[in-house]
């Protein structure tokens, strides 16, 4: 090596050392904690950021808005306002010749009547002393205020039961990882066992074949299992309204921690407390101030108003003039009562009258019919959890006999009184069974969220 090339070899070292700390250096900027998420967690993240909760506190924060409009209309109004006017062509009047030296009543004159400028500025309010429309209106912006606080409870409802179902789907899919982790290394180990027998010639290739195929699908399933975990934690953070390059730890729950409860079948559903029907007890109540706003059109109104304004006119421009220019300054003011009595308009108020009252009779099938929807969903939630504890504790029951038969036939092909494809068949059994239990807790866990939003009781799930 030359001295010219010796020289340039730190220089190259100590640059790649630069570029590879700043490489570092971006990484550890990039990485990101792990958030860890229980369900409460999640549940409480959900309605402080997903979009649809904050859209419905804003219809809440909306509401307030309207009642302060209706009534705006209660208030006194006043306005002001001032113009300046010129008049390029004077309007002309016809008159008889009456006038002047020489006056002729058949003779017809034109004569302008006015100033070339005319300037004023006034104000002018009026109040309204009686409108029943007006109190009606603001019982209406009252319920609407509470109408939307109700429909903003049931989004958080919506919201609740959609992030738990999803979470107890991701940590089914992660216990279908683990027994696939866990029938892998049983069969790692037949495996091993398998390949030892083979070198001292006590075992066939074509059964390590077997094992190494069965072994190659197993981590093929749980490759697949991966990618859908990995789905359903980008579904939960979407749902909650989290960044989805944010990285989540949703920690292990124990199979023993899931206690079913069964739900006596005498139970009945209370549905008067669900935010379901008090939606629609809430558009009754203003389909019932909308059909008296159409008949406050029956009633007369009355209403002070008044004006005052300050006028100048002059064939000269009226601003900063007075007499002495030509220009007459005066102010003129007036003060009514005015008294609006609806005679008859076609029949168009009881038209709209009657259309209101089909509107409520609408609306009243449509609590009929959501009572019944509300009582049928805890029927069919009671039913579904009680058969969902029965496969639960029968899928159990598989489990533990998949197990001991799965480790009797593992002792008897150690011991020779087994061939492989008994070994490999208990072994598939074992992680059906186990999957199949998972699927249980899920399809509980499912119709246990059931039953409490039909109980009304998901803001449970908070505490």
């Amino acid at each position: 090596m030359s001295n010219k090339e010796g020289s340039r070899q730190p220089k190259w070292g100590k640059r790649w050392g630069l570029l590879t700390a700043l490489v570092l250096m971006l990484g550890a900027a990039q990485a990101q904690e792990p958030v860890q998420l229980t369900l409460k967690d999640a549940l409480k993240y959900a309605l402080e950021a997903n979009q649809d909760a904050r859209k419905a506190n804003l219809d809440v924060e909306n509401a307030q808005y309207q009642i302060d409009e209706v009534r705006s209309r209660a208030l006194p109004q006043i306005n002001g306002s001032a113009a300046m006017t010129y008049n390029a062509l004077l309007q002309q009047s016809a008159l008889p010749n009456i006038f002047g030296p020489n006056p002729n009543p058949n003779e017809t004159i034109l004569i302008a009547f006015g100033q070339k400028w005319n300037a004023n500025a006034g104000v002018a309010f009026s109040q309204a002393l009686f409108d029943k429309s007006v109190f009606t209106g603001l019982k209406a912006a009252r319920s609407t205020q509470e109408f939307y606080r109700v429909n903003a409870q049931l989004t958080e409802e919506q919201i609740i039961e959609q992030v738990a179902t999803n979470y107890y789907q991701l940590l089914v899919q992660r216990q279908q990882v683990g027994v696939l982790d866990t029938t892998i290394r049983n069969t790692r180990r037949v495996q091993d066992v398998l390949q030892g027998l083979l070198e001292n010639g006590l075992a066939k290739k074509i059964d390590v074949d077997r094992v190494r195929v069965n072994l190659s699908n197993l981590t093929s399933q749980r490759q697949q299992l991966l990618n859908g975990v990995t789905l359903l934690e980008n579904q939960l953070k979407f749902l909650i309204g989290m960044p989805i390059q944010t990285p989540i730890v949703v920690p292990d729950v124990s199979r023993g921690d899931i206690q079913p409860r069964a739900v006596p079948s005498n139970e009945a559903a209370n549905i008067d407390n669900r935010l379901e029907l008090q939606i629609l007890k809430r558009q009754e109540e203003l389909l019932t101030y909308q059909k008296e706003a159409y008949k406050s059109e029956y009633y007369p109104s009355l209403s002070l108003s008044g004006n005052y304004s300050y006028q100048g006119i002059g064939n000269k421009v009226p601003v900063f003039k007075g007499p002495s220019k030509g220009v007459n300054w005066f102010d003129v003011a007036a003060v009514s009562l005015n008294l609006r009595i609806p005679i008859f308009n076609g029949f168009a108020t009881k038209a709209r009258v009657r259309q209101a009252d089909v509107s409520l009779r609408k609306v009243n099938e449509d609590i009929s019919k959501t009572s019944l929807a509300l009582n049928l969903a805890f029927e069919n939630a009671k039913t579904q959890i009680n058969n969902s504890i029965i496969t639960l504790n029968t899928q159990k029951e598989n489990v533990e006999l998949a197990e001991e038969v799965y480790f009797n036939t593992q002792n008897n092909y150690n011991n020779g009184l087994a061939s492989l494809t008994d070994l490999l068949n208990a072994e598939t059994s074992l992680t059906e069974a186990n999957n199949n239990y998972s699927a249980a807790l899920l399809n509980y866990r499912v119709a246990e969220i059931q039953l409490i939003k039909s109980q009304g009781g998901l803001k449970s799930l908070l505490n």
